[in-house]
């Protein structure tokens, strides 16, 4: 392509954004009007008009006094045409849901923001950065976290490159070279479903402990990986802690799940008023009390010792002595 053609596209294309923008700002405008703002014969309107369709932007044209070009609604969601200041406030709104301010909206909320990250103009940047620092959040949702490591993560795991990062070991902290897979969010942090280079197996790494993150060039080949959002779970429920114990919990998936975090325990249907619940703690009797004050009839599955402990906690439990309750005040008067 010669200089002259080169030229000439990329005017057409600025002509072209010029046209979505105007089409933005208001409900309709006549071919005449856009015509004029642009600067170009009507003609030439209707052909970035077609263009514009080509890109996938539903615009109608309503003939008739009164009529002209109208953008509606479409069945896909084209690209979009943000100015600075749209595009700052988008941002920003993500990263409040991506850092857990918005119930239900971090993983979407991350996806998105990294899609922006990548044409985000270098002007921009510092804006975002400074007014992520006011974005804050309450009540339930993960622990809000630096949004440029989620980005950093999010990326890596998207370009399928290895990335590193300092975390903590026992007393000490170091370096881990990982090829990263998912990010998870749960009810309270974020974590990271990661292939560890060194342990030569997967592992799950609470974000908010991670620093010093940084992403590499170096690609990797995809391995066959467990269900994120599971592995997770089941890690946080149960696996880090030294006793694990799974119970056939006589209601269903549903109302357990509504009584009971999903850091706590990992809920599975097993039909009807059935569910699975696995969990971890310290001790089994720890374990054993967290079903029991649910409230619902319930059997152990595992480890089968934990039955024997329950029947031994029940005759305690019987044993224990009552006071003779104090009489209703009707009785006293009488």
């Amino acid at each position: 392509m010669d200089a002259a053609s080169s030229s000439d596209e990329r005017r057409t294309t600025e002509r072209v954004l010029t046209l979505l923008g105007l089409l933005q700002q208001r409900r309709a405008w006549t071919g005449p009007e856009l015509a004029d703002r642009l600067g170009v014969t009507a003609r030439t309107v209707r052909r970035d008009v077609e263009r514009l369709r080509t890109l996938g932007y539903p615009v109608h044209a309503d003939p008739g006094v009164g009529g002209g070009y109208r953008l509606g609604a479409g069945t896909d969601l084209p690209p979009l045409l943000l100015d600075d200041e749209e595009a700052i406030a988008t941002v920003v709104s993500l990263i409040a849901g991506a850092a857990g301010a918005v119930p239900g909206a971090g993983d979407a909320a991350l996806r998105a923001l990294t899609k922006l990250d990548r044409v985000l103009p270098t002007r921009l940047r510092h804006e975002v950065r400074a007014l992520s620092a006011a974005v804050a959040s309450f009540g339930a949702g993960p622990t809000p976290i630096d949004p440029q490591v989620l980005m950093t993560l999010a990326g890596a795991c998207r370009d399928e490159v290895e990335a590193g990062f300092d975390y903590p070991s026992g007393n000490e902290v170091r370096r881990r070279r990982v090829e990263p897979y998912r990010l998870v969010a749960s009810d309270r942090r974020w974590y990271l479903l990661a292939f560890d280079l060194d342990r030569d197996d997967w592992r799950s790494f609470r974000i908010d402990r991670m620093t010093d993150v940084a992403a590499r060039t170096w690609r990797y080949q995809p391995r066959a990986a467990p269900d994120a959002a599971t592995y997770v779970q089941e890690g946080v429920a149960g696996r880090v802690y030294p006793h694990r114990a799974r119970f056939l919990v006589h209601a269903s998936a549903d109302t357990v799940r509504a009584q009971i975090s999903a850091s706590a325990a990992v809920v599975r249907p097993r039909g009807g008023e059935l569910c699975e619940v696995f969990s971890g703690a310290g001790t089994l009797d720890a374990i054993l009390m967290h079903v029991l004050l649910l409230g619902h009839d319930f059997e152990v599955l595992d480890p089968p010792e934990l039955a024997t402990r329950a029947h031994a906690l029940a005759r305690k439990l019987l044993s224990v002595g009552t006071t003779t309750p104090p009489e209703p005040p009707d009785a006293q008067k009488s």
